[in-house]
């Protein structure tokens, strides 16, 4: 484990967040409350609330800005990014241990809207791999015609592809294709 699991859980949270917006070639994955409450409930974000069309509302309007990062060409426009998105949302650290999870740091204010949880918790993972000099690892998938995030935990930074099973095997496959064509040319 590079990060720490608070960090390594809240870095799946923003890549699996900005790869629910719509592209070019996938619809809007967070569409109603119902996708909403799957997300929170997948990435066991905890002290929420009853969910409202509001919180819809902001949680898709936060991916922009947390994918912004990820397009940053160095650490002082990445860190930037990551400070603008935490100070709209207010950073509050505090020590809890709640659903038998030992002491970790929350750093959302208590109260916080889903939208604020999610950019000061995911705000302050970027900013620790940011500050651990790692921001290499925050990448756009390497297949042309996706834009899906990814942060590259492995340990050669070698991650290339949101999922290899389908842009990495499609371009491998691609790439296969086109040696064989040029081998019989």
């Amino acid at each position: 484990m590079l990060f720490g699991h608070d960090t390594e859980h809240a870095l799946d949270c923003v890549v699996d967040l900005v790869n629910t917006a719509p592209s070019a070639s996938t619809e809007e994955r967070l569409p109603d409350l119902t996708a909403l409450a799957a997300f929170v409930a997948a990435h066991q974000v905890s002290e929420v609330g009853e969910l409202s069309e509001a919180d819809l509302r902001t949680v898709q309007a936060l991916r922009p800005a947390l994918g912004a990062v990820f397009d940053c060409d160095d650490d002082v426009a990445a860190a930037a990014a990551v400070n603008a998105l935490v100070a709209e949302a207010g950073v509050t650290p505090r020590l809890t241990d709640h659903d038998g999870y030992a002491w970790h740091i929350h750093y959302f204010v208590p109260g916080a809207s889903l939208a604020e949880h999610i950019a000061t918790d995911c705000g302050m993972a970027l900013a620790h791999v940011i500050a651990a000099g790692e921001r290499e690892r925050l990448r756009r998938c390497a297949a042309p015609d996706c834009r899906q995030v990814l942060v590259d935990l492995s340990r050669n930074r070698s991650k290339r592809y949101c999922d290899a099973r389908t842009c990495g095997n499609r371009l491998h496959v691609a790439a296969y294709r086109e040696r064989q064509r040029a081998s019989t040319s």
